[in-house]
C-alpha cells in the first residue's frame, strides 16, 4: 500500500458530498479472506462485561498473522499500540461518513508500521495513540492493512471489526450483508425469570425475583407452570444465538413481547452509543438476563415504546394471559417462548415456608427495605422508627417460617425497626440522589458523586472490616452497579505502614484483590470504582521479577511478572539508546521491536515498575 496524494485530494472531495447510506450492503469488505466461508466468535448485541459488543469477533483459524483488508476506501483516523483493550487497533475513516475499526493486531503493514513506529521513537513510549492528519494515510478497499493477532484483552487469536456512524456510535456489521457469514440456526433460551416491579408486585405470592425452568415443545420454549402474578412484572431471559457449526455463545438483536395477538414491546439492539455502554446494566440482569422492559434511568433508544416499564405485565384477579416472546437473530432466524400467567390478589398468607430462612434478616432491593422475622405471637406489627416519627406497619404477606415486610425508603430511611421480640438497625448511610452532585462525609469516608455517577438513587451503605491485617471498607455489594465513577477517600489514621507500597484493592468472593490504585494524603487515600463492593489497603513491597529469554544482537526478550499490583511501566536502553517494548501480558513476555536495520550492540538496561513503585533492573550486555 503507497500513500497517493492525488487519491488522497479524491477522496477528500467525495467525503463532502457522500450522500449514501452507512450500512449500504456491498459497500463494505469481508476483512479476513473477503469471499470466503468464515465464522465468528462474537457478534453484535452480545452481553459482554459491563458493555454491548460491539461488532464482530471473526475467527483466524486459531492462528494469527492472517492478512487484515480495509472494508473500503478510506485513511487512517487513528492507530494505537497497547498492550490492553483493543490491543493494536486501526480505525478508517471513509467517503459515506462511517469508520472501520480492526483491533487486536498482531502487526501494521506499510506505511503504518513505519509511521507508527517513527512516532514510538519520537515520544519514546512502548504504547502509544496516534492521530494521523486526515488523507497522510490513504488506503483502498482490499489493500492490506495490517495482520491479525491476539494483542490486547483478547482471549485467543482473533480480528475484532466494526462499523461506526458518522456520530462514533457501533453499527451492526451484519446490516451489511457479508455474504461469508452463514446462519441457519435460531435462538436458544435457556432460562427465563420474573421479577416483581413495584411493592404490590407477588411472583407467585412473594416479593422475590424468580427463575424458571424451559422444556421446548411444539415449537416453542415454555415454562410448564403457570405463573401466578399480582401487580407489575417483567420478563428476563437468559437466551444466546449460536451461528450455523459454532459453539460459540452470541448475541441476536430482536425481542418482542406479545400479549395475545397484541405486541406490547420489542428492543433491537442495532446501534450502541459508547457514552451510554455500562447501561447495559440497566437493560440487563447481573450481565446475564436480557429484560424485557425498560427501567426508567435507562436511556438505550431501541425500545418501543420507549417509556419507563414498558414491557410490563399484569393481570386482574382471575385473569389469564398467554404472553409469548419472539427472538429473532440478524439473519432472521426465530424462536418463540410461551408463558401462562394467572393474576392474583396479593396473598398476605402463603400456606408455606415464606423462602428457605425463618430467621431475622434484612435485605436492600432498589428502594425497598425487606425485613424478614419469625412468626411468633408477640404481635403481627412492626414499628418502623423514621427521624423521630414511629409509623406501624403489617406485615407483605406471611408463610408458615416467618413474615416478611416492606418499607418505601423513599418515604424515609428507617433509624430502626421494633419487630417486638428484637430491634433491627438498617445499615444505611444516607440516599444519594441521582443526577446531582453529592458530597458524602461522615468524617472517616468521604465520597463524591458528579451528576452521572448514578444511574438511580442509591441508598449508601458502609461497612468497615479488615483483611490480612489491613483495613477496608464494603461499600454497598458487587452488584451495585455505577455509571461512572465515584471519587472515594477514606481515613486511615490507625494505619502506618509504607503508605508509598500500599494501595487500594477490590476484593472479591474468593480472596483474589484486583488494584485499584490511591493517592495518599497525610492518613487519607484517594481512589475511584465504578462498582460496590469490599475495598481493601494491600502492600505490594516487592520488585516485579526478570527473567531473560533472549538477549542478542536482533532481539530483548524478557519473562516479567509481578504477583500483587501488576506491571505499571518498562523501558531497555542498549548502549544508551531506547528500544522499544511490546508487551504480550497474557504470556508475561516483553520483546523488543527496534528500528529497521538496527543491530542492538552494547550494555542492555531493563527497568521494570510496578503500579506500587517497586522497581526491577536488568542489566546486561551484547
Amino acid at each position: 500500500m503507497k500513500l497517493n496524494k492525488s487519491r488522497t485530494l479524491l477522496f477528500l472531495f467525495v467525503t463532502a458530498f457522500a450522500f449514501f447510506s452507512q450500512t449500504e450492503r456491498n459497500y463494505y469488505l469481508f476483512p479476513i479472506k473477503p469471499g470466503q466461508r468464515n465464522f465468528l466468535a462474537g457478534n453484535m448485541s452480545e452481553i459482554r462485561s459491563n458493555h454491548f459488543h460491539t461488532g464482530l469477533d471473526i475467527k483466524t483459524e486459531g492462528r494469527q498473522g492472517l492478512p487484515v483488508y480495509a472494508a473500503a476506501d478510506g485513511y487512517v483516523s487513528r492507530m494505537k499500540i497497547s498492550s490492553f483493550g483493543y490491543g493494536n487497533v486501526v480505525y478508517l475513516k471513509h467517503p459515506n461518513g462511517t469508520s472501520t475499526v480492526y483491533a487486536h493486531l498482531r502487526e501494521l503493514e506499510e506505511p503504518l508500521a513505519s509511521a507508527m513506529k517513527a512516532k514510538l521513537y519520537e515520544v519514546k513510549q512502548n504504547e502509544w495513540e496516534y492521530f494521523p492528519e486526515p488523507g497522510e494515510l490513504s488506503v483502498r478497499q482490499g489493500d492490506v492493512i495490517a495482520y491479525s493477532g491476539n494483542t490486547g484483552s483478547s482471549g485467543g487469536p482473533h480480528l475484532h471489526f466494526e462499523i461506526r456512524d458518522s456520530l462514533d456510535r457501533a453499527i451492526d456489521p451484519l446490516h451489511a450483508g457479508f455474504s461469508e457469514i452463514k446462519d441457519s440456526t435460531s435462538p436458544i433460551v435457556r432460562r427465563v425469570a420474573i421479577s416483581p416491579l413495584d411493592a404490590d408486585s407477588r411472583v407467585n405470592g412473594l416479593f422475590e425475583r424468580q427463575e424458571f425452568y424451559l422444556t421446548y415443545r411444539n415449537g416453542a420454549f415454555q415454562v410448564a407452570e403457570t405463573i401466578r402474578i399480582s401487580g407489575k412484572v417483567g420478563i428476563e431471559l437468559w437466551a444466546y444465538d449460536q451461528l450455523d457449526e459454532m459453539y460459540n455463545r452470541n448475541g441476536f438483536p430482536i425481542y418482542e413481547l406479545f400479549d395475545g395477538t397484541q405486541r406490547i414491546f420489542r428492543s433491537e439492539v442495532n446501534q450502541v452509543d459508547f457514552r451510554l455502554g455500562r447501561h447495559i446494566l440497566l437493560h440487563t440482569y447481573r450481565n446475564r438476563y436480557t429484560r424485557l422492559y425498560k427501567l426508567p434511568a435507562n436511556q438505550f433508544a431501541f425500545y418501543e415504546p420507549d417509556t419507563a416499564f414498558s414491557g410490563a405485565v399484569s393481570a386482574l384477579p382471575g385473569e389469564a394471559k398467554s404472553i409469548s416472546v419472539r427472538l429473532e437473530d440478524a439473519y432472521q432466524n426465530e424462536s418463540r417462548l410461551e408463558l401462562n400467567f394467572l393474576g392474583e390478589e396479593a396473598p398476605r398468607q402463603l400456606g408455606r415456608y415464606n423462602g428457605t430462612s425463618g430467621r431475622q434478616s434484612v435485605e436492600y432491593r432498589e428502594n425497598q427495605l425487606i425485613v424478614h422475622a419469625p412468626v411468633q405471637g408477640q404481635g403481627s406489627l412492626a414499628r418502623f422508627y423514621v427521624h423521630g416519627y414511629s409509623v406501624e406497619i403489617p406485615y407483605a404477606y406471611e408463610g408458615t417460617n416467618k413474615r416478611t415486610y416492606l418499607w418505601d425508603m423513599q418515604l424515609g430511611i428507617p433509624d430502626s425497626v421494633d419487630l417486638c421480640s428484637e430491634t433491627i438497625v438498617p445499615e444505611i448511610n444516607g440516599r444519594i440522589p441521582a443526577g446531582k452532585e453529592i458530597h458524602f462525609d461522615d468524617g472517616q469516608v468521604h465520597i463524591q458523586f458528579e451528576k452521572e455517577t448514578l444511574f438511580d438513587d442509591l441508598y449508601l451503605r458502609l461497612q468497615p472490616f479488615w483483611e490480612d491485617g489491613f483495613p477496608g471498607l464494603a461499600i454497598n455489594d458487587p452488584y451495585t452497579y455505577l455509571w461512572n465513577s465515584m471519587h472515594v477517600q477514606l481515613s486511615f489514621p490507625e494505619f502506618k505502614g509504607n503508605k508509598a507500597q500500599t494501595q487500594v484493592y477490590l476484593l472479591h468472593e474468593n480472596g483474589y484483590k484486583s488494584f485499584l490504585g490511591g493517592d495518599w494524603e497525610g492518613d487519607r487515600v484517594r481512589f475511584s470504582t465504578r462498582n460496590g463492593g469490599k475495598f481493601v489497603l494491600a502492600r505490594d513491597s516487592l520488585p516485579p521479577s526478570i527473567r531473560p529469554i533472549r538477549v542478542n544482537n536482533r532481539e530483548l526478550r524478557f519473562g516479567i511478572r509481578d504477583e500483587l499490583s501488576g506491571i505499571e511501566d518498562f523501558n531497555a536502553w542498549v548502549d544508551g539508546q531506547w528500544i522499544q517494548l511490546r508487551y504480550e501480558h497474557k504470556q508475561s513476555l516483553i520483546r523488543s521491536d527496534p528500528p529497521a536495520g538496527k543491530v542492538l550492540k552494547g550494555e542492555v538496561l531493563l527497568k521494570v515498575r510496578d503500579r506500587a513503585n517497586n522497581e526491577a533492573i536488568y542489566r546486561g550486555k551484547i
